[in-house]
């Protein structure tokens, strides 16, 4: 619920920056706003995720953001949502998901055993990627219906649904909240440089991150410039990709632990999807390319967030999970500008093509990386307590 009323609103701002200024730099503005806080401050997050308890933090940051929806909503029906109050809202909560995101990342891993933490992460990715296509949709409902005003208030009213869930969530794992560390972002790099299980994904995910993960940036153009297509045409390419996204999501959840060599393959088979999207001649053909580069593109991204939450000792997860929420909403002001100078320059194909480059690069260190000296690091290096029974079923 909380998910798709966040697509909700997400979609009226923006169609409402457009009716107020019929700019597109002032809702590129206004898109940049809400990831710049996780660019500039997002490993810091990771600081105070490990400092509190995490039910208890997700409740304040939810409730917050919940507050700040609902302040949209009051100041559009009183006609006083501009610009910069658009904007202002925006990056206020981008601020807030400093601390909500990695720690969201972070709890999954309290809620349920290690040898199902790949299913949840899998779980957890299809409910993000339906939301990507419910919450638009009913964006567009009411929007034509009834206005903008009302998309904001149903996204403020969908948070009461995760405040009520976290009320009632006893995690499995609750004693370590009260020692965790209180190392700065150095301990937290540092942490994660000296294991391959962390700093691998990481750094795939920042170039992946950086210069393929710039759809909303690329789609339009390509629909309209090279397919020669309309506003429907971009929406059906949205569609297919969020279709893609949320198989992608399913497929993970079939992968009893995942390893080096599918992270590799995952971010193989990305680049050559996006590739021949690039390539593609017409909008059938995209519409098939896109969903298989959707499958790819969150098949990748979930594998590699269950990675380092399956290595990162519980003191220490909050810290990886904001290192990773920088490296995949933080470099997504960077990306979405060198993406449109390349779409201006030489086109969306070659933007795209230059998507494909990255995630074939990323593939490409992780099959050269060195193995772990430990033949079962993999298993021996979980930093989340395994049971007998969980280190069979692995």
């Amino acid at each position: 619920m909380s998910a798709s009323g966040s697509f909700v609103q997400q979609t009226a701002a923006g169609w409402l920056v457009l009716q107020l200024t019929g700019s597109a730099t002032a809702l590129g503005l206004v898109i940049a706003a809400g990831g710049l806080p996780s660019l500039l401050f997002g490993p810091w997050g990771g600081s105070l995720v490990d400092r509190f308890d995490l039910r208890k933090l997700l409740m304040v940051t939810q409730a917050v953001l919940g507050v700040l929806a609902a302040a949209l909503w009051l100041l559009a029906a009183n006609g006083q949502a501009s610009v910069p109050v658009i904007v202002a809202i925006s990056a206020l909560g981008g601020v807030v998901s400093i601390v909500d995101s990695p720690a969201r990342q972070a709890f999954v891993s309290d809620l349920v055993p290690p040898g199902d933490l790949t299913s949840a992460a899998s779980l957890n990715g299809v409910v993000f990627n339906s939301a990507r296509v419910v919450g638009p949709a009913v964006a567009g409902v009411l929007i034509v219906g009834v206005g903008t005003t009302p998309c904001f208030g149903i996204n403020a009213l969908s948070y009461l649904a995760v405040l009520v869930a976290l009320a009632a969530i006893r995690p499995l794992r609750t004693g370590h909240a009260g020692a965790r560390r209180s190392g700065g972002v150095r301990d937290g790099i540092a942490y994660a440089r000296s294991r391959q299980q962390l700093w691998l994904p990481l750094a795939m995910m920042g170039l992946v991150g950086l210069f393929a993960f710039n759809f909303a940036v690329v789609l339009p153009v390509f629909a309209s410039q090279s397919l020669h297509g309309s506003g429907g045409t971009y929406g059906l390419l949205s569609t297919m990709l969020s279709v893609g996204s949320v198989g992608g999501s399913l497929g993970v959840g079939l992968i009893p632990h995942p390893r080096r060599r599918y992270l590799a393959a995952t971010a193989l088979a990305f680049g050559v999807a996006l590739a021949a999207t690039a390539a593609a001649p017409g909008v059938l053909i995209a519409s098939v390319t896109l969903v298989i580069t959707g499958i790819a593109a969150f098949a990748f991204t979930t594998l590699a967030s269950t990675t380092l939450q399956l290595h990162s000792a519980p003191d220490f997860r909050g810290h990886v999970m904001a290192l990773w929420v920088f490296v995949y909403t933080g470099t997504t002001p960077i990306g979405s500008a060198l993406t449109g100078w390349i779409s201006g320059s030489a086109g969306p194909r070659a933007a795209l093509g230059v998507g494909a480059v990255a995630c074939l690069v990323a593939a490409g260190i992780a099959l050269r990386v060195r193995t772990p000296p430990h033949p079962d690091a993999a298993l021996t290096d979980l930093a989340v307590p395994v049971r007998p029974a969980d280190r069979e079923r692995v």
